[in-house]
């Protein structure tokens, strides 16, 4: 195996059940990712199953992110929501705080935010939400990161006031010629052959770049990558890609030092 050159974060989203309802198998998951983006109640997640997933993070040695969502959860928050820029913000903040106190309740903390689904495509180009978003980060303080696509409204936007950004890629989802993601709803737009997971993942590490769905390079340089942990085979998944990852000789470690 060769000696450790490149450095990756794996990223999952995870307490996403509810109730007597699972969705995937987070402390598998755990045991692979550094970083955990966990649901914050909005789209997905009971408080006695979040506290549960943040102690299995605390316990894995596993960062602890709050993934943020519109208030959607018949639509798994994958549905645009047109929020008032003040309601988002608060929203936001609400979420964040929320999470943060059940993580701290078993020896953890919120370590960084990322947002879910509609939001987190929405923000890419749409401007008043992103700024919202951003406002939110800032009147806590300003001291955690923002993961999101290169080159999104957000991350311009948070750079801009000071917030560190995060610039994640997504080894299970196919990419448009413009860098953003394929529209869930496209025949291809989620990727669940564990082999061309992991061939996508080497490349954005190690070459910087993506195949587009139209056969156009797209380039990518992540301080993290997504594995998403309702993909099926996600477990499979997150094993193999870390194994190639590290064959390359690739070091797994969280970005939040």
């Amino acid at each position: 195996m060769a000696m450790p050159t490149l450095r990756i974060d794996l990223n999952a989203d995870l307490g996403e059940g509810y109730g007597v309802w699972r969705l995937g198998d987070d402390a598998a998951v755990l045991d692979v990712v550094t970083s955990a983006n966990v649901a914050c109640g909005f789209h997905a997640g009971d408080p006695t199953g979040l506290r549960r997933t943040c102690a299995d993070a605390v316990a894995a040695g596993v960062r602890i992110g709050a993934q943020v969502s519109y208030p959607d959860r018949v639509g798994f928050g994958r549905r645009f929501v047109d929020v008032a820029s003040d309601d988002l913000t608060a929203d936001t903040i609400y979420q964040i705080g929320a999470l943060d106190g059940i993580a701290r309740s078993v020896g953890g903390r919120v370590e960084y935010v990322k947002p879910h689904g509609a939001l987190y495509n929405s923000i890419v180009t749409h401007e008043e939400q992103a700024g919202a978003v951003v406002a939110a980060l800032v009147a806590l303080g300003g001291d955690l990161p923002l993961l999101g696509l290169p080159d999104s409204a957000s991350l311009r936007r948070a750079a801009a006031a000071g917030i560190r950004t995060v610039a994640e890629a997504f080894a299970d989802r196919a990419y448009l010629a413009d860098g953003s993601l394929m529209p869930r709803g496209r025949t291809g737009a989620v990727i669940t052959d564990t082999d061309e997971i992991c061939t996508r993942a080497v490349r954005m590490v190690r070459d910087h770049e993506v195949v587009a769905d139209d056969g156009s390079l797209v380039t990518v340089r992540p301080a993290s990558i997504c594995l998403h942990g309702d993909t099926p085979g996600a477990v499979e998944h997150a094993r193999a890609v870390a194994a190639a990852l590290r064959d390359v000789g690739t070091e797994i470690a969280a970005f939040v030092d």
